[in-house]
C-alpha cells in the first residue's frame, strides 16, 4: 500500500511539474521580443538596430509570431550576407541571429535609381554595400567592377575563378547598361567579350591561351585591344608604329 501511495505521489508531482513547465513555456512564447532581446553572433559589424531596420517585422513582436524564415531572407538580402540563421529561444528568452558575412575581393560600382553606389564584390559576384563590410576584411584590391547588376553575378563568379585558375591579371570589368562586357587585362589590355554569357568560359580559355602565346613572343606590348565577341574568330588590334 505504501509503495502504491508513493507511486501516486510521484505521478502527481510529475504531472504538476509538467503542467507548470508547459504553462511557463506557453507564457514565454507569447512574451514580446524587444530589440534588446536579439542576440547576434558571427559578426561585430551589425547591431540589434540593424536587424530591426532591415526586417518587415514590427518590433516588439510576440516570440511565437516571429517568422524566422522571412527574417533570414530579408537580412540576407538587405545586409548582403553570405548566410544568416535565426532561432527563437526561450532560455535565455529572445532571438539568436547568427551571421556569416561576405568577404570582398574587388571594388564595385552599381547604378540604382540613377544613383551611383560604391561598394565591393565577393567571389560569388555579389555586390556588398560599403557599410556592410567588416573593416578587417578590407585591403587594397586589384580588381574594379563597374555596372554591376544581380544578373551578372554568375558571370563575375566565372571570371574570378578563371583569374585564380589561369593566373590572369584582369584589373577592370565593365558591364554596359545593355549588358555588353568589356574587361581589361594588365598584359592583353582591353578585351571585348560582348553580351553572350553562355560563352564566358570559352572566352576565358581563349584569353588564357592568347596570354600564354603572346608572352612567349613578347607580343603583348604591341596590343591595343582584342575582340573576342566571337571567340572562334578573335580580332587583335595592335598599335600602329
Amino acid at each position: 500500500m505504501k509503495n502504491q501511495k508513493g507511486i501516486k505521489n510521484r505521478s502527481f508531482f510529475f504531472l504538476i511539474s509538467f503542467l507548470f513547465l508547459t504553462s511557463l513555456l506557453s507564457i514565454r512564447t507569447l512574451k514580446k521580443v524587444d530589440p534588446q532581446d536579439i542576440r547576434i553572433s558571427g559578426s561585430e559589424l551589425f547591431s540589434q538596430n540593424d536587424v530591426v531596420k532591415n526586417s518587415s517585422l514590427s518590433f516588439p513582436i510576440r516570440l511565437i509570431f516571429v517568422e524566422t524564415n522571412l527574417l533570414e531572407k530579408e537580412l540576407k538580402q538587405n545586409l548582403s550576407l553570405k548566410n544568416v540563421s535565426v532561432n527563437r529561444e526561450l532560455f535565455p528568452f529572445g532571438l539568436k541571429v547568427h551571421i556569416n558575412s561576405r568577404i570582398p575581393i574587388a571594388y564595385g560600382e552599381r547604378i540604382l535609381n540613377e544613383e551611383k553606389i560604391l561598394g565591393f564584390i565577393d567571389k560569388d559576384g555579389i555586390f556588398i554595400n560599403k557599410q556592410n563590410v567588416d573593416k578587417k576584411n578590407l585591403k587594397k584590391f586589384n580588381i574594379q567592377v563597374f555596372g554591376w547588376n544581380k544578373k551578372f553575378a554568375k558571370i563575375l563568379s566565372e571570371i574570378f575563378i578563371a583569374i585564380d585558375n589561369y593566373e590572369l591579371e584582369i584589373v577592370r570589368i565593365t558591364f554596359s547598361s545593355d549588358g555588353f562586357l568589356t574587361i581589361e587585362d594588365k598584359d592583353l589590355k582591353t578585351i571585348f567579350l560582348g553580351s553572350k554569357p553562355n560563352l564566358i568560359n570559352y572566352q576565358l580559355q581563349k584569353i588564357n591561351n592568347l596570354n600564354n602565346e603572346f608572352k612567349k613572343k613578347s607580343f603583348s606590348k604591341k596590343i591595343d585591344n582584342i575582340d573576342l565577341t566571337d571567340p572562334d574568330k578573335p580580332k587583335i588590334k595592335v598599335f600602329k608604329p
